[in-house]
Formats: structure tokens, C-alpha cells, sequence
């Protein structure tokens, strides 16, 4: 009698619990990230009164700061590249430098170098509790800068004028950058606002709003308790769930881990190819081109860490700066992925159920639309970088997120793209989903293929002007749960 082997119900069920316990967690941070992100004032003063900056100022620099994709060249709060240095990090050290600074001419009226082991001691004690010291008033949403915070601001103006000007001090920028006085003011009012973010203490705790990060010892940014122990429970808890996972694998038999047949299924004839199977070959050699783009691409960009100021005595920089080659560097690995799942998905659909009439039309068009998507929004960044879109540089340029570089009308149009491709794959499936041999690896098949249109929605969640606490929330959702997330589930899946 032959033998029939059917997949185990279990793979679903722990597929849900799985994801119920998950996006509990998740969902509760997403909420915590609106609730407890850094206040951003409605304006900062001295104390006597006069204006610094404004939070038009740090939006606005948020904007600058994107829509000139330095999160491609350094970073904020440690998430960007890492080609140019982390600006809050950097934006922080100075500040502690001036304050230095100010306060031995202040107190002792001397230069920092000048001053005994002592008074050096003193100085860096006063400049760490004024770091610390929060005096953001919640009522009136007003931030109060002493002096040296205020002169520290305006000074480093220049110093980041200075670092935009220069490909060979800043990884391959274009010379000259960013010009407009305006615009550098408002960037680096708000490089000043991650900074004070970094140091000033949330009301009650012991620690900052960025739980003492970046870490700065001179600045008085030490590892937090807290941090040390979450840490700890989290290595903890990854270490406990896989070992339930080896137990339940290892002695129970819910989920087919003992094969009890040679044969495996879904069965996949050699060379005998269905129409839609080889209408998906286009798709694996725009893999295999993607693949090789980013390969090169890549290793241009790594050269700017050994020579930021040529290439082989050629300013590339002039052409392609650093950022817009890893902005593709990037967006490539992300393209070429998503296609060989994209046309795996389609392949092995058809050998586990049947040709609907119109599917190689359907898959044709689907590439089209794919060809479109990359070339559109590679084209689009160049040109966004260049600043050579307008006000439609959030559109159809650059974002400015790190992963989620392209402009916004070319994510709709590749989440309309994926939305297709699953309609595709639904069509295929349909007529064996009631299968007693194929019903539930089908039905898997297409829960997993859902997750990847539906889970790219976060990447729509936010615009230039969003919190950043909350944009790295969903930022997180796309590149850790949707890349390597769902993506991975549906290829355990295929």
C-alpha cells in the first residue's frame, strides 16, 4: 500500500503562538515608543531668556539631515552607516570639551590645559552634573541652556559646516555639501537635541532618555543598570527558547521532525517545467545581475574607508559620494532578496498546485512592475541626493532611513507589486487547499506569503517630520521583522 505523508498541523499552530506572543511585546513597544520618546522643546533658551533654537529648528533639521541621506554617511544614537562618525556621539564629546572649557575660565580663569589634577577634577564633575541636570520644563515645553551649552551650539556650526565640506574628511560627501546657513543651523540644532537627549536624566530615573547611549565616560554616559540587566534577560530568554524548540523537535513528533518516508513532498519534476516556471527564469537572472551590481557597488563603497578622497586618483565623489553608492548598496541586497523569494514562491507554487489560465501573463506584468520599482527608485535617490527634486524629494528621491532609502511612492508601488505577487501565488494554491496530502503545507504557504505584503506596511507609518524614537520603532519592524523575519519564515516554508 503506498504511504501518504501529510504535514503536521503543529507547523500552524506554533506559527501562530508563536507570532501571538511576539507582536504582544512588539505592539507594547510600538506604544512605548510614542509614549516615552524624548520630548523635542517647543523652544530651547538661556537663562536669561533668549532663544536658541526652536522645535521648528530640530524638525526641520530632522529634514535636512534626511533628505541629504547622512544616515548613510554617520549616525544617530548608533543606527545609520558608519562610514562618518555618530553626530549625537559627536555633537556630545565636543560639547563636553567646551563646557570643559568655559567652566575653567570661569572658575579658575585659566585654559583647561593649565589647570592642577584638582581642579581639572572639579571642572569635569560640574560639566558631567550640568549634562545631567534636565531642565525641560514639561507645562511650558521650554529647555533651559546654560552658557556653555549655548556658545558649545553656536561654535559647532562651523564645526559641521567644515565637516561637509570636505570629501576627505567625511568619507566622500560632495565638496561643499551643505552651504545654506540656514540649513546648518537647523542641523545641527538638531544634532544639539539628540545630545541633550543622550545626557539629561528622565524625570525620576538615573539615566537618560537613551538609556545613557552613546557612551561617553567624559560626558558622564556610563552603562545603566537597567541596560546590563535587560541585556542579560534577553541572552537569557533567546538561549531558553531555542532549547524548548531542540526539546519539542528532538522528543515529540508534532511537527513530521521523523521522517517516516524517503520521499519528500511537495514533489518538484525535473525537467518538466510548466509555463509559469519558466516564465520565472527572468526573474533569477535579474537576481543574479542585482547580486553582481551589488557586489561592485559595495566594493566602491568600502574603498571610501581606505582612500575617502579618490579612487585611484579618480574623485568619484564628485559622481557617486559615498552615501548614494551605499544607499544602493543596500537597497540592492534588499531588491535582489526579495526577487529570489518573489520567483521561488512562484516556482514552487505551480509544482504544488495547478497552471491557472493567465498566470505567465500575470507573472510577466509583475516583473514589469519589479523593473520599474528598482530602476525607478535607484534613479530617484541619485537625483534626491543631488537635491535636484524639489519639495518631491520624500516622494520619489531619498528618504533618508537607513533600509527604507527609497522615496514613498516607489514603497506604494512595491507593496502594490507584492500584493500581486500574492494574488498570483492564491490562484495557484486555491484548487489544492482542501488536498488531504497538500491542504496544510499550502495553507502555510500562502499565511507566510501574506506576512510580507502586510508587514511592510510600518515602512508607511511615519513622513520627515516624525519622532525619530518613533520612526526607528518601525524601522525595526521593517529590517528585523519583515526582512528577517517573515522573509525567513517563507523561505522555511518554500
Amino acid at each position: 500500500m503506498q504511504h501518504t505523508e501529510q504535514l503536521s498541523p503543529w507547523w500552524r499552530h506554533a506559527v501562530i503562538l508563536t507570532m501571538a506572543v511576539g507582536f504582544t511585546i512588539l505592539i507594547w513597544l510600538a506604544v512605548r515608543s510614542f509614549t516615552d520618546a524624548p520630548p523635542i522643546p517647543k523652544q530651547v533658551v538661556t537663562a536669561a531668556g533668549e532663544p536658541v533654537f526652536t522645535q521648528a529648528d530640530v524638525l526641520a533639521g530632522q529634514q535636512v539631515f534626511l533628505k541629504h541621506a547622512l544616515m548613510e554617511n554617520g549616525t544617530i544614537w548608533g543606527h545609520g552607516a558608519y562610514l562618518g562618525p555618530d553626530f549625537s556621539a559627536e555633537y556630545l564629546h565636543t560639547l563636553t570639551g567646551d563646557a570643559r572649557a568655559w567652566f575653567a575660565t570661569h572658575r579658575y580663569q585659566r585654559p583647561w590645559s593649565a589647570l592642577s589634577v584638582v581642579e581639572q577634577d572639579t571642572v569635569k564633575a560640574e560639566v558631567v552634573q550640568m549634562l545631567h541636570q534636565n531642565r525641560y520644563d514639561a507645562k511650558s515645553g521650554t529647555l533651559t541652556f546654560t552658557d556653555a551649552e549655548r556658545l558649545s551650539y553656536q561654535e559647532q556650526i562651523g564645526k559641521w559646516a567644515a565637516y561637509l565640506s570636505q570629501p576627505a574628511a567625511n568619507a566622500g560627501l560632495p565638496a561643499k555639501y551643505i552651504t545654506d546657513t540656514t540649513e546648518l543651523r537647523q542641523l545641527t540644532a538638531f544634532f544639539a537635541w539628540t545630545a541633550w537627549a543622550s545626557t539629561a536624566h528622565r524625570p525620576e530615573k538615573n539615566y537618560s532618555y537613551t538609556n545613557n547611549f552613546p557612551y561617553d565616560p567624559a560626558a558622564g554616559n556610563n552603562v545603566s543598570s537597567d541596560a546590563i540587566l535587560w541585556s542579560a534577560l534577553s541572552l537569557v530568554s533567546l538561549l531558553g527558547g531555542i532549547a524548548v524548540v531542540l526539546f519539542a523537535f528532538g522528543k515529540f513528533d508534532f511537527l513530521g521532525w521523523k521522517s517516516r518516508s524517503e520521499r519528500v513532498l511537495p514533489p518538484v519534476s525535473v525537467g518538466h517545467a510548466t509555463a509559469s516556471q519558466r516564465a520565472t527564469l527572468k526573474y533569477f537572472v535579474i537576481v543574479a545581475l542585482l547580486f553582481l551590481l551589488q557586489a561592485l557597488v559595495g566594493a566602491a563603497t568600502a574603498h571610501y574607508r581606505v582612500e575617502p578622497g579618490g579612487f585611484y586618483g579618480f574623485d568619484l565623489s564628485r559622481w557617486l559620494p559615498s552615501h548614494i553608492l551605499r544607499t544602493w548598496h543596500l537597497q540592492l541586497a534588499i531588491f535582489w532578496i526579495a526577487t529570489a523569494y518573489v520567483a521561488g514562491g512562484l516556482f514552487l507554487a505551480a509544482s504544488l498546485g495547478t497552471e491557472p489560465k493567465g498566470q505567465v501573463k500575470g507573472i510577466n506584468v509583475l516583473l514589469g512592475a519589479l523593473v520599474i520599482v528598482v530602476l525607478g527608485s535607484l534613479g530617484g535617490e541619485f537625483l534626491g541626493i543631488n537635491q535636484m527634486l524639489g519639495q518631491a524629494w520624500f516622494w520619489l528621491g531619498h528618504q533618508g532611513w537607513e533600509y527604507l532609502d527609497l522615496g514613498r511612492a516607489w514603497q506604494v508601488l512595491l507593496a502594490g507589486g507584492l500584493v500581486l505577487w500574492l494574488f498570483l501565488l492564491f490562484r495557484a494554491l486555491a484548487a489544492v487547499r482542501k488536498d488531504p496530502e497538500k491542504g496544510e503545507v499550502s495553507s502555510l504557504f500562502l499565511y507566510a506569503a501574506v506576512g510580507i505584503p502586510l508587514f511592510y506596511l510600518p515602512a508607511m507609518f511615519f513622513d520627515s517630520t516624525t519622532h525619530f524614537t518613533v520612526v526607528d520603532t518601525w524601522r525595526f519592524w521593517i529590517i528585523h521583522l519583515w526582512v528577517e523575519g517573515f522573509f525567513e519564515l517563507f523561505v522555511t516554508v518554500m
